[in-house]
C-alpha cells in the first residue's frame, strides 16, 4: 500500500488513449473504409455498446459470452453486456428491426468493443472495428463478395499486398463425427490439429481409423489456395466433408473473378477463431508482421445465413505507412476570416492566436499566414 495520490494517466491493463495524430488517422482510416462498403451498397448501422445480456447473448453472440463485461441496469434491473463483437448484434438488428426489408441485406457498422482479456500477442482490450455483413443469400458469390469488398477496403487505405486465408472450420468436425471419433479420442485429435502437430495427427488419426485417415494429407495440404483444393478434390472424402470442399472450390474462384490479384490461401483443417462459423471463414494478413487485418465467415443471423468481414482498423494503421502530418498555419490576430477558409479549403489545418504570447512554434504550426492569405513556411531559428 501506499499514500501517494493515483496516477490520473493510469489506465486498466489493455486500455489506452490514442493522442495526436493517431486519434485522426484512425478516424480517417474508418470513414474510407466504411465509404468503400457504402459504395458496395452497404448500408450503415449503429448499434448501441451496452444491450441487455439475454440479447446480446443469444445466437451468434454465445460464442464471445466469456469475452463480455456484464453489469446491473439501475433502470431496469436486467442483466446488461457490454459488446465484445459487433457482428452479433448486426444479426439482431436484421432479425427485428429489418426482418421486413428484401433479402439479400447489405449492412456495415464501424465501432468500438471491449473485451474482458486480451491475448498474448495482443493484450489489447478495446478494439475498434468496421465491417460488412451480408444476409440472406447462402452462396460462393455471397461469401466472395464480401472477401472481395474487404480487399478493396484495404486497398482505398494503401494496402496492396494484403493476402487472404480461407479455413473450412466444420470440415474437421465432419471427418470425425463420420469416423465416429467421440471423446477423449477426439479432444486428442482436435488438440494435435490445433497444433498442428503432424506425428500426432498422424498417430491419433491410425487409431480412429475411416475418415480420421484422411486428416494427415488434409492437414499438410495447407498453403496456396490451388495446390490445398487439389489435395481436397484428390481425396475420397464422405458426402458432407465433399460438399464442404466443393463449395470452398466455388468460392475461391468466385473471389479470383472480382478481386484477380488478391493472393489466397487455403487450410482444411484450420477451426481456430470464434465459434460461430458454420461455413467458410476468412483471415486477411498484411505483409510481414503487421498481423491479422480482419477476420469473417459464414454463420447464421438469427434463422437466416449470412456471411460477412470484420476489419480491425488499429491493425490495419500499423500496415499502412506512415501519413504525412497535416500542415498547420498560424493566424495571427486580425486575420481575415475568408483568408483562413480558403487555406482550410487547402487541406491545411488553421490555428489562431488567441494571446499575444502565441506563437507559431508554441501552436506547432509549420506555416504562418502573411498579409496575403498565402501559408508560408515557419522559419526556424539557427541553433548556434
Amino acid at each position: 500500500m501506499t499514500d501517494d495520490p493515483p496516477n490520473p494517466a493510469l489506465l486498466p491493463a489493455g486500455l489506452s488513449d490514442v493522442l495526436p495524430p493517431e486519434a485522426e488517422r484512425e478516424a480517417m482510416l474508418v470513414e474510407v473504409l466504411a465509404e468503400t462498403f457504402a459504395l458496395h451498397g452497404y448500408e450503415r448501422v449503429k448499434p448501441p455498446l451496452l444491450e441487455f445480456e439475454d440479447s446480446l447473448l443469444a445466437g451468434s453472440g454465445a460464442a464471445v459470452a466469456e469475452q463480455t463485461f456484464r453489469l446491473m441496469d439501475p433502470v431496469s434491473h436486467r442483466m446488461m453486456g457490454l459488446r465484445a463483437d459487433t457482428t452479433p448484434q448486426v444479426a439482431r438488428i436484421a432479425a427485428t428491426r429489418l426482418a421486413r426489408v428484401p433479402r439479400p441485406l447489405r449492412l456495415s457498422y464501424a465501432g468500438q468493443v471491449l473485451r474482458v482479456q486480451g491475448t498474448q500477442l495482443a493484450p489489447a482490450r478495446q478494439i475498434p472495428q468496421a465491417g460488412i455483413e451480408l444476409i440472406g443469400p447462402e452462396s460462393a458469390a455471397a461469401d466472395a463478395e464480401v472477401a472481395a469488398v474487404a480487399a478493396e477496403a484495404l486497398a482505398a487505405v494503401g494496402i496492396l499486398d494484403a493476402s487472404l486465408d480461407i479455413t473450412l472450420p466444420r470440415l474437421a468436425p465432419a471427418l470425425l463425427d463420420e469416423a465416429g471419433v467421440q471423446g477423449d479420442a477426439r479432444r486428442k485429435l482436435a488438440r494435435a490439429l490445433d497444433r498442428k502437430d503432424a506425428a500426432a495427427v498422424a498417430e491419433y488419426a491410425a487409431q480412429s481409423g475411416g475418415a480420421a485417415l484422411l486428416l494427415p494429407a488434409l492437414l499438410a495440404a495447407a498453403g496456396p489456395a490451388d495446390a490445398a483444393l487439389a489435395v481436397l478434390e484428390a481425396e475420397a472424402l464422405p458426402p458432407a466433408a465433399r460438399q464442404i470442399a466443393d463449395h470452398a472450390a466455388a468460392v475461391v474462384a468466385a473471389i479470383r473473378e472480382l478481386a484477380p490479384t488478391l493472393r489466397i490461401t487455403l487450410d482444411p483443417l484450420e477451426f481456430r477463431g470464434l465459434h460461430y462459423h458454420t461455413g467458410v471463414a476468412f483471415t486477411i494478413f498484411g505483409a510481414g508482421r503487421t498481423g491479422e487485418l480482419a477476420r469473417g465467415g459464414r454463420y447464421l443471423s438469427g434463422e437466416e445465413p449470412a456471411t460477412g468481414m470484420t476489419l480491425y482498423p488499429d491493425a490495419v494503421l500499423r500496415a499502412v505507412p506512415p501519413a504525412a502530418p497535416r500542415l498547420r498555419v498560424f493566424l495571427p490576430r486580425g486575420a481575415q476570416a475568408g483568408q483562413a477558409a480558403a487555406l482550410r479549403a487547402q487541406g491545411y489545418a488553421t490555428v489562431a492566436q488567441l494571446a499575444p504570447t502565441d506563437t507559431a512554434q508554441s501552436l506547432r504550426c509549420t506555416h504562418v499566414m502573411d498579409a496575403s492569405g498565402a501559408a508560408r513556411p515557419v522559419q526556424h531559428p539557427v541553433q548556434e
